[in-house]
């Protein structure tokens, strides 16, 4: 039987809640266990496997990189972007900024986890992606104080006129083009179905059945003739 742990500081127990959730299935489809402890400052999912240890630390690689470019990225840029925006707004940027560039950060991390043994992802994080972080700083610097809601409509227009990725819309739910459930948002402290629609990096949106008039109108402003209503 081989154990991995994987931790976090209590604070974010939030994001080992996810990851939790997440391995739940393909964990115990091969016969393994999970188990959640929080306490002493850390929140520390634990997982037993007799086999198929190589697929499981390529998978919460997977699973901690998303932590890392989604949820570490979202507190990062929102201590430090400075822009004339409504909260709301503010969030979809950040959602926006994550979106254009997760494929390549999650790569980058995934990489610079081989070899991990015990996953501390708080520690991972801060001592072996400053490069990562630099990155980061220099996009905020690019977005100027006077960004306004304007600018981001252009933003979004040209990220959104980029992607020939499909989701799908039904009810408050966000599907792949695989039709498995997006939760992605939870990592930036809230549910949310504009945000989840954000980060993934949609060029078209199909919406099952009737939502609900907020989220047409952001379908309408945002996707304008990439959202197809049914």
């Amino acid at each position: 039987m081989t154990e991995i742990t994987v931790s976090e500081q209590l604070t974010k127990s939030s994001f080992i809640t996810y990851l939790y959730n997440a391995a739940a299935e393909p964990i115990r489809r091969i016969g393994g266990r999970e188990n959640l402890i929080f306490g002493d400052g850390r929140a520390i999912l634990t997982i037993e496997v007799e086999r198929g240890e190589r697929e499981v630390r390529k998978y919460l690689a997977e699973k901690i990189a998303e932590i890392i470019g989604i949820g570490y990225k979202y507190t990062f840029l929102g201590e430090r972007m400075r822009v004339c925006l409504s909260g709301r707004e503010k969030r979809l940027l950040a959602a926006a900024l994550i979106a254009a560039d997760l494929e390549g950060d999650c790569a980058f991390i995934r990489r610079k986890l081989e070899g991990t043994e015990k996953y501390s992802v708080d520690g991972f994080y801060r001592f072996r992606l400053a490069a990562l972080r630099e990155k980061w700083s220099k996009i905020v610097d690019y977005i100027p104080e006077n960004f306004t809601a304007s600018d981001l409509k252009h933003f979004c227009d040209f990220l959104v006129g980029e992607s020939r990725r499909k989701i799908y819309v039904k009810g408050n739910a966000v599907f792949a083009e695989n039709f498995v459930p997006l939760k992605r948002s939870r990592l930036t402290g809230k549910e949310d179905l504009e945000t989840e629609i954000m980060l993934s990096d949609a060029g078209f949106v199909y919406c099952l059945g009737k939502v609900e008039a907020s989220v047409e109108d952001f379908l309408q402003k945002y996707y304008a003739d990439r959202a197809v209503f049914s």
